[in-house]
């Protein structure tokens, strides 16, 4: 995915480094009706400066601060009252210990619920708890603000609430009723290459072989998930489809085995995007 930088009207990826002027035209059906979607650093700061005129604002992000003694100059800036609203990404969330802070908004809180990730809900929870443990860390108290479309969620919820306790027993059931860690473990399979047709190929060719393997070896308490496109599906110009094994020992199918070349293989991956 393309992501919109108003500093220079460009589109730029952050995975490869494409980067690419502002289309005025769509290519694929040539319309001119083009909107960009989402509230990126730079959107919330321009509505600040329109809302809120007077107000000093610090945007900090990976645009802004590029190295690691930018990071200390930003945060250094903000501790010392040279702006009254910090405007950053997740980057902010973690381990900053900002007393002065009373305020906390989270714009899109549910962004990343939906992520085809068994880990989402969990990475959401964790982000949000971070996040509005920024504010009222002194003695001046706090208040944190979530916008989302699924207010009823249970990370939203349990975030809004610090309720830890409750979203493990209700996190855990997931895991539990549809078979994900810790319960059963994971091994992914990841095929690339230049021609989407042939790391389809190789992905589906390596599914039959597994499925063989599995019937010979008799993993019955294995099952395979895919294959199908990655998340992120091209990156590079190069292809990726993937395939998920899940089970008690994913990785029996493949030990012993001569694993081709082209199989890139994670046991226990952190992610499945």
């Amino acid at each position: 995915p393309l992501t919109f930088h108003r500093e220079g009207e460009a589109l730029r990826c952050h995975r490869c480094g494409f980067q690419g002027p502002q289309p005025r035209v769509c290519p694929n059906c040539e319309s001119r009706r083009i909107k960009y979607f989402g509230a990126g650093t730079q959107q919330v700061e321009a509505a600040m400066h329109a809302e809120f005129p007077k107000a000093r604002t610090l945007r900090w992000d990976a645009d802004t601060a590029s190295d690691p003694e930018a990071h200390e100059l930003f945060l250094q800036r903000f501790i010392d009252g040279k702006a009254d609203v910090l405007i950053g990404t997740q980057m902010v969330a973690k381990g900053l210990d900002l007393p002065l802070v009373t305020l906390v908004g989270v714009v899109s809180a549910d962004m990343g619920l939906n992520l085809p990730d068994f880990r989402a809900s969990e990475r959401s929870f964790q982000l949000l708890t971070q996040v509005a443990g920024r504010a009222g860390r002194g003695l001046l108290g706090g208040k944190v603000i979530l916008q989302t479309y699924e207010p009823k969620h249970y990370a939203i919820q349990m975030a809004a609430h610090h309720d830890f306790a409750n979203f493990y027993d209700t996190e855990i059931a997931y895991r539990r009723d549809l078979g994900y860690p810790p319960f059963r473990r994971l091994a992914r399979i990841i095929f690339r290459d230049e021609s989407e047709s042939r790391a389809r190929a190789d992905a589906e060719s390596a599914a039959n072989i597994l499925r063989a393997r599995m019937a010979k070896l008799s993993l019955t308490a294995t099952d395979i998930i895919g294959p199908a496109p990655c998340f992120t599906s091209r990156v590079n110009k190069v292809y990726r489809w993937h395939i998920i094994l899940r089970g008690p020992d994913p990785s029996a199918v493949l030990r012993g085995w001569d694993i081709p070349r082209n199989w890139h293989v994670d046991l226990d991956p952190v992610d499945v995007l």
